[in-house]
Parts: structure tokens; sequence; C-alpha cells
């Protein structure tokens, strides 16, 4: 059975390995390559393939020097802006990593080419993961850098639809800012203060703030919530579209 493996770098960046068959491992987003490189040492694994959500820097920095010394795969979307591509992906594809088979799908929003990568649940693995780069945050998303609105709304309905016990590993720790922001937001939400209060333990105690779930995204995520009419009522918005409202949300994160 594998096992996801976080690192923690840059301050706030989350980046992945996945071990699987005894030995190997894929990486998600390896902005730091010598970090990535110890951890494989440390835990004596064979790096075989790394997945890109996007090409900014703090996700891509580290994928040539790992390349050049493992040999392994790189995977992405965008071979423009990130030359290191082996392999070109695009919705829908499935990739096949030892008897792994993994799930892309394109989620344009923080930039247009940005992909998540879901592993669907199999015989030995009840829970499916999704490593969501920069597009779904626990509790927030990302920043509108290269897209409208629009299209981050649509990619975040995608990400929604996937079944609730699905576990939510993103490209970044912004946990209890995105929940103090939240809770700003409605101040008398209670499963959102409950959370913020989970979390901030979870930091006290040296825990990480990963995975979550689609369900508890669902449930306390404002920016997955724009539809609901409670939050459209906090920003006095009650027939708005949702993806206006959730524009709105955007909006005012960006200056929170």
């Amino acid at each position: 059975m594998g096992s996801v493996i976080t690192i923690s770098g840059f301050g706030d960046n989350f980046i992945y390995l996945y071990e699987y068959d005894r030995g190997s491992a894929f990486a998600v987003d390896p902005g730091d390559g010598p970090l990535v490189a110890r951890n494989l040492s440390r835990r004596n694994l064979c790096l075989t393939m790394i997945l890109l959500t996007h090409h900014h820097w703090d996700h891509v920095g580290g994928v040539a020097e790992l390349k050049r010394t493992t040999g392994c795969r790189v995977i992405g979307g965008d071979k423009q802006r990130i030359p290191a591509i082996d392999g070109i992906v695009g919705d829908g594809e499935l990739l096949a990593v030892g008897n792994i088979k993994i799930q892309v799908i394109a989620t344009p929003g923080h930039t247009r080419t940005a992909l998540c990568y879901y592993m669907p649940p199999c015989n030995d693995r009840k829970n499916g993961i999704l490593w969501t780069g920069d597009t779904l945050f626990v509790g927030g998303c990302g920043r509108l850098l290269e897209c409208h609105a629009e299209s981050m709304w649509d990619s975040l309905q995608k990400l929604a639809s996937l079944p609730e016990t699905t576990q939510v590993f993103p490209g970044h720790d912004y946990t209890v800012e995105n929940y103090e922001f939240a809770l700003s937001i409605e101040p008398d939400n209670q499963a959102v203060r409950h959370r913020l209060q989970q979390l901030r333990q979870a930091q006290r105690q040296g825990m990480p703030t990963v995975p979550s779930t689609i369900l508890q995204e669902k449930m306390t995520n404002p920016f997955l919530r724009a539809a609901d009419p409670q939050m459209k009522m906090a920003l006095n918005m009650p027939r708005a579209r949702a993806v206006d409202v959730f524009a709105e949300l955007r909006r005012r994160k960006d200056f929170f």
C-alpha cells in the first residue's frame, strides 16, 4: 500500500512524495530539489516520475536537477513554460505509474494550464487522493492570476464533484489564514469557528494541516460555498449568481 510523504519547503509550500512498489516514488511539485533529494535518500527511495501542477518557480524549481540526477520522467501541462517536461498531459488523461492509475484534471484559474492529479480508490486504499497545487487550498483557493473568476469557479466545481472521502493535498499551507478569512465573512458560523480552533491546535502541536477531504472543504471552505444562501446573505448578495459571489469572496481575500 502506498503512502503520501508531505515535505514542507520555502516556509509554506507543500511538496509531496508518493511511495509505491516498495522503494519507488513519484513527486508532486518539487520546488526545492536538494530538500527532495535528502528525503529520497533518507527513505531509500528511487524517484521515477515528477507531476507538476503549474509552472511557478516554487513548484518547479527542483525539477531540472532531480531529472538530471535520477533520470525520472517529468509530466505537466505547459511545455513552453516548463522546458524540462517530457510528457504533456491534459484533462481526462490517465497516467500509469506502476500499478497506479492517476487521472489528470485541468483546472484553469490560478494559471491557464493548471492541473490537478486524482488517484481513485483501489483495492488497498479506500479513499482517493487529490493533489491540487494552487487551485484548491485547505479552506481557500488560489489567486486568479491568468484567468477570470468563471474559470476558477468551474475548476473548483470539478474538484468538489469528486467523492467526498477524497483526501486533499494542496500546494501551500495557508490554512489558518484561510479560516480566519472565512470567519471574518461569517463570524457566527460555528463549523468554521470549530475548524479554525482545530487547526490552530494542530499548529501548536506541530501537526500538519493536511490532508483535508472534499467533504470538509464543501462544508467549510467559503470558496466552495458560493452558491449557499447563507454565504450570499453574509455578503449581502442574496440574488447573485454563485460565480459572482465567488468573485467577490476572491476579491476580498486578495486584500485580507
